[in-house]
């Protein structure tokens, strides 16, 4: 007869005799590493402090691959996009107190984008933890506290044999629906102590999967069978899970017109007869969703920029799919369904009847003639110019990095992403130098894939620092700067507001092409005229670039005031 304790593996020889000798020297910097290595990780972001130096000695002494970038922020932000494209954990290693907080803007728009960001700081020596106020250099009061409210979840490991386990439990939090960035925090002597732990080597993670309830999708997929103006939302949920095939085949299916959000972006063809592309910010749109007699939202919240400046208003019923639970029905009440996007999408599938609809592309193809002549008379033909000559100088495949910009907000509505998960942008936080940065994540990411950054000049200064880790990593990344001798947008905002005054808008800067140059980064101005063939030639030419274009950009005219 077997029993249980009969089933129990025991250590063979070798792995009693390693544990009983494990290497010298080791540290809880080791561990962090071991445990890291342990996980999957193989490529970490970051920036060394005088209280993390015991971690970046063992990253230096192991095999996995460190990208040192030129300020915290741009680090954070370079993780983020290394974990929207491949879905992994992203290790960002910080140091204390002004190198942590430096970070806190990216990881906020980690949380908003739902990027797995696994950021891992130094903290004063263990006896400073719990508010003693000993003096240590870079004390807080409350690190953690900083950051408890923007990260998904804080970890801390006080002891040496604590790291393995808290790494684990943070990884495992960082990519359970909805991923998000984590924090961990250890202090520096006990990154520093030495350890006489065995070798990390059985260290595991099992992210939680969240099923929708079958009660739930069988309503939905009932309102949907019968409805006679179904209509989808896609957001970013649809993308972070994969569900992009899933939600066309439901969308065919149900002959539901589809749009898609900012952050969802790719999600469906642009070019189906049921897309309504993402034009969001038109009133055209904002109607043909009130009108919907069944409302299905994936992987949306329905936020600021998705509802039209919150002049949307649906009048039939609502589903909204969605695996923030604090965004479920924030917004609009909604037969709400806590799942992830691909499960939940698996789920009407199955349950789902045909519904055919022969008119569905004919009311698809009238809204999109609508906006079409809503724009015609705002003299525009530059913006959109632009945009089409990126689009065909951009490989389909390859991903753009968007930051705060003007020609960004048109790429919102405008742009064509392509494919699924390559469009990027900081549209979920909103703040300034997103774009270069994660740019060179991705680039780390996908080597052998050009990546386009597009950023203002007001942005650009953000991130110029970075040119040089660009250079020194040889990474492949075209940054096209738009000049326009200022922040743009919120010109355009001021002169609307406040009776055509504008403060602090307007920007001395360098000469981006001599400063590009000066790093050793061959960059041009281009034009309109001359970015399709400039940009293409850029884009497939090894390494780094920049091209600057000089002009003044203007939005559409906002339908939501």
């Amino acid at each position: 007869m077997t029993h249980d304790h009969d089933l129990v593996l025991r250590p063979t020889e070798a792995q009693t005799a390693a544990a009983l000798a494990p290497p010298p020297g080791r540290t809880g910097g080791d561990l962090v590493v071991e445990s890291l290595r342990s996980l999957g990780a193989t490529t970490v972001f970051g920036l060394p402090g005088q209280h993390a130096l015991a971690l970046f000695d063992a990253v230096g002494r192991s095999d996995l691959r460190l990208i040192g970038l030129r300020t915290e922020n741009n680090a954070a932000f370079a993780a983020d996009a290394y974990g929207r494209l491949t879905g992994e954990a992203v290790p960002l290693l910080l140091s204390t107190g002004p190198g942590a907080l430096m970070a806190l803007p990216a990881l906020a728009e980690a949380a908003a984008a739902s990027a797995p960001v696994l950021a891992i700081s130094s903290q004063v020596p263990t006896p400073g933890l719990g508010g003693g106020r000993r003096g240590h250099l870079h004390e807080l009061r409350d690190q953690a506290a900083s950051f408890r409210e923007v990260v998904k979840s804080v970890h801390t490991a006080r002891t040496p044999s604590q790291i393995p386990s808290v790494i684990a439990e943070a990884w495992e939090s960082a990519l359970t629906a909805p991923h998000g960035p984590v924090w961990v925090e250890i202090p520096e002597d006990v990154l520093r102590a030495e350890t006489l732990i065995p070798q990390v080597t059985g260290v595991d993670a099992f992210p939680h999967e969240l099923a929708p309830r079958p009660e739930l999708t069988a309503l939905a997929a009932h309102w949907l069978s019968k409805a006679e103006r179904p209509v989808i939302i896609a957001g970013g949920g649809v993308v972070r899970a994969d569900a992009s095939g899933k939600l066309k085949q439901l969308a065919e299916r149900l002959n539901a017109p589809v749009v898609t959000t900012f952050g969802g972006k790719g999600a469906f063809p642009w070019t189906h007869p049921l897309s309504l592309r993402s034009w969001l910010e038109d009133r055209h749109t904002t109607d043909f969703l009130e009108d919907a007699d069944v409302l299905l939202v994936v992987g949306s919240g329905l936020g600021e920029l998705s509802s039209n400046y919150h002049t949307f208003f649906p009048t039939g019923r609502v589903v909204q799919i969605e695996a923030d639970l604090g965004k479920l029905e924030s917004n609009h009440p909604a037969l709400g369904i806590h799942a992830d996007a691909r499960l939940a999408l698996q789920a009407l599938l199955e349950t789902v009847e045909p519904r055919p609809d022969d008119q569905a592309p004919e009311r698809v193809r009238a809204l999109l003639a609508a906006i079409a002549e809503r724009l015609a008379p705002q003299d525009l033909a530059l913006e959109q110019r632009l945009l089409t000559s990126i689009r065909a100088a951009l490989p389909p495949r390859s991903p753009s990095f968007w930051d705060m910009t003007i020609l960004s907000y048109w790429a919102w509505s405008a742009f064509d992403a392509k494919h699924p998960n390559t469009m990027h942008s900081a549209q979920g936080a909103g703040g300034l130098g997103y774009a270069f940065p994660a740019a060179l994540g991705a680039c780390v990411a996908e080597p052998d894939t050009p990546v386009l950054a597009v950023s203002g000049d007001g942005g650009a200064m953000y991130s110029v620092a970075d040119l040089a880790t660009a250079r020194q990593h040889d990474l492949d990344v075209t940054w096209l700067i738009v000049d326009d001798g200022g922040y743009g947008i919120l010109r355009e905002y001021n002169t609307a507001s406040f009776e055509g005054r504008t403060t602090a808008t307007e920007l001395t800067r360098p000469d981006f092409v001599a400063l590009a140059e000066s790093f050793g980064v061959p960059a041009a101005t281009t034009s309109p005229d001359a970015l399709k063939d400039d940009l293409k030639k850029a884009l497939t030419t090894p390494g780094p670039s920049v091209l600057v274009l000089p002009a003044t950009l203007r939005m559409f005219a906002p339908t939501h005031l």
